[in-house]
């Protein structure tokens, strides 16, 4: 056999298309094809978004999709999205551009991002995923777990200074100046960060560094691990519990007023960490009827004889658990480790979406399953 000769010949015309590179089984095919069904129910969302008339813009679709990608293969920035999406001709088929069709420039996604964030696309979306789950019978109608988890916030601690004093030049260089905060008592009452006013100086736990954080919240059905509700929510001493009783309250209302109730026989639990054993959370899930199954503190607690002796609180204990998961694949892949946008509203939208992303990848885990 012949040496082959190494020259590179520029090819005039391919006949091969993004669709025909991407193998049968890749784990996108999945993704892709409930990410379009999800879309095509967002269509008259996205009609209420723009204009009827002038210059055609970007489909939002293919926006939401390179979002995704995003997410899904941890892209940390639009900019360098735009460079994979130049030459991968994996994310060109996902997202929905031919070979020849030129990529856009990353300010696109900064002009649509308030649109988008204007009319509640996130939600949406991932109302739309949930629903895909709902119709596969994926979802538990009964048995739920709640649990919240430190964002840190795109601000550096040089800027929470304290409040109502006015900017000074630094000395030295503006882009990173050098503060001294040392033997100074600082709080959230009488500082905030210049950069992000609504982000909070709060800690894990005792002996932790201190970092300016959001607060992600978190309501997973036990059956499967899917997040049935998400927020995300300025950090206070008492939001953990206070966003967790409003999410089960929207969940209860929303499942009350399904097709299919709940039977007579049948109630509805909510695991929960040491965190929210308190009277008043406590008090909130019965009168929402909702066992609580919390995990009893070592004194005090507000949970007593009448809910550990069922062997459910046994089994909720095991099974809330499995939020920590959740909570691990968005901040290892889904970009919620270190924050990327300022604002609540924006921190919001970009945690919901993020949750519904985990979501895909749990149902297509689901579907592969269920099929082999």
């Amino acid at each position: 056999m012949a040496r082959g000769d190494d020259r590179q010949q520029q090819g005039m015309f391919s006949y091969l298309s993004p669709e025909e590179r991407v193998p049968p089984d890749h784990p996108l095919r999945t993704i892709r094809a409930m990410v379009d069904a999800v879309l095509h129910e967002l269509s008259p969302t996205f009609d209420a978004l723009y204009a009827r008339v002038g210059r055609p813009s970007i489909p939002p679709e293919q926006l939401v999709r390179a979002l995704l990608l995003q997410i899904l293969y941890t892209v940390r920035s639009e900019r360098l999205l735009m460079e994979e999406l130049h030459y991968n001709l994996l994310f060109r088929w996902f997202v929905g551009l031919n070979m020849d069709e030129r990529v856009w420039d990353p300010s696109t996604f900064s002009k649509n991002r308030e649109r988008f964030l204007a009319g509640g696309v996130a939600d949406a979306f991932f109302a739309r995923v949930l629903a895909l789950a709902r119709q596969r019978q994926l979802l538990s109608d009964e048995h739920f777990t709640v649990d919240a988890t430190l964002l840190e916030a795109a601000a550096s601690l040089k800027s929470f200074r304290p409040k109502g004093t006015p900017p000074v030049t630094p000395p030295d260089d503006p882009g990173n100046p050098t503060v001294d905060f040392h033997g100074e008592r600082r709080s959230n009452d009488t500082h905030q960060s210049t950069t992000d006013p609504d982000a909070r100086l709060a800690r894990k736990g005792p002996g932790r560094e201190a970092k300016l954080c959001y607060t992600g919240h978190v309501v997973m059905e036990n059956r499967h691990g899917l997040v049935v509700q998400a927020q995300a929510t300025i950090t206070t001493g008492t939001a953990e519990t206070d966003t967790a009783e409003d999410l089960v309250e929207r969940l209860t209302g929303e499942l009350d007023e399904s097709e299919e109730p709940m039977a007579d026989n049948r109630h509805r639990t909510v695991g929960a960490d040491k965190a929210f054993d308190t009277p008043a959370f406590v008090a909130a899930m019965r009168d929402l009827h909702v066992t609580p199954h919390v995990a009893q503190k070592l004194t005090g607690s507000a949970i007593d004889g009448r809910t550990t002796r069922h062997p459910g609180y046994a089994l909720s204990q095991r099974f809330r658990k499995r939020v920590e998961e959740g909570f691990g694949w968005l901040k290892t892949v889904g970009l919620m480790r270190k924050l990327r946008h300022r604002g609540t509203d924006r921190v919001d939208w970009m945690f919901v979406f993020s949750t519904a992303a985990y979501n895909l990848v749990r149902l297509r885990t689901l579907i592969t399953e269920a099929a082999a």
